[in-house]
């Protein structure tokens, strides 16, 4: 996976990229990020990125051609090296359509290099996005100061789906929105803390017991967490058999295909 961040705060995106899962998946080969300042691609000494609105007014608006000069500079400098590349251009932005498991996949399995530009202010010069025609990604219906947490979130989500980044396949398969189920609970030693013991069935040894609660559990923490992602979900006979048993435990129902 190939990405680049285009940021007038490269400190901020920086030391996350350089910690943790992110960091070993650079130093494996199997994630590459560059981050692209972009006041390197101004044109004054006092390297202005951002301009009063026309028409008038609060707050300022990040230049056009600074960000086209980086897109530039970033587009020619991969094909140097490689030229068939091309670039899928993506703004974090609250207008965008929703950050989903299904699209950290797709930014995960893309040949492309995937290009980050992070906005601040009050936003962007619109020919920014009539030159580019550029993604534009929410990671939530909220404002944030600017891109680069929404691009770090993404760059995560994505690399962990790589193989190879994570260090069990089976963790990326097993987590929450991976085939429309939250996760199931887990526990670790010691076997009791402060009274509360880890579910017998998970020391019992009992694979296919232990297979049939975390599923159970899983159905369990969806329908009474996010009820909406079992509302137009097709389920099998033994997931239908295990969340009766969970609607059947519970006070609350909510209607199920």
């Amino acid at each position: 996976m190939r990405c680049a961040v285009v940021t007038l705060f490269p400190e901020m995106v920086a030391p996350v990229l350089g910690q943790s899962i992110l960091k070993r998946a650079q130093e494996k080969g199997l994630l590459e990020v560059s981050v692209q300042n972009l006041r390197d691609h101004t044109f004054d000494r006092h390297k202005t990125a951002d301009d009063v609105p026309y028409g008038g007014g609060a707050g300022m608006v990040m230049k056009a051609e600074p960000v086209l000069q980086a897109i530039d500079a970033l587009r020619t400098r991969y094909r140097a090296s490689h030229p068939e590349t091309t670039l899928r251009v993506i703004i974090p932005s609250p207008q965008g359509r929703p950050f989903t498991q299904e699209l950290a996949q797709s930014l995960a399995q893309d040949e492309r290099v995937v290009v980050f530009v992070c906005g601040h202010y009050e936003g962007m010069d619109e020919r920014v996005r009539l030159a580019l025609h550029p993604e534009e990604i929410s990671v939530g219906d909220y404002v944030l100061t600017g891109g680069e947490l929404p691009a770090l979130v993404m760059i995560d989500a994505a690399a962990r789906l790589v193989p190879g980044v994570l260090g069990d396949a089976a963790s990326a398969a097993e987590e929450s929105f991976t085939e429309g189920l939250l996760e199931y609970p887990h526990y670790t030693r010691p076997a009791e803390v402060r009274g509360m013991a880890v579910p017998e069935v998970l020391v019992s040894g009992h694979h296919e017991a232990i297979r049939l609660w975390r599923r159970k559990e899983a159905l369990r923490n969806t329908y009474l967490k996010r009820p909406d992602l079992l509302r137009d979900r097709e389920l099998g006979l033994e997931d239908r058999r295990l969340l009766s048993e969970v609607m059947q435990e519970s006070l609350v129902q909510v209607p199920v295909r």
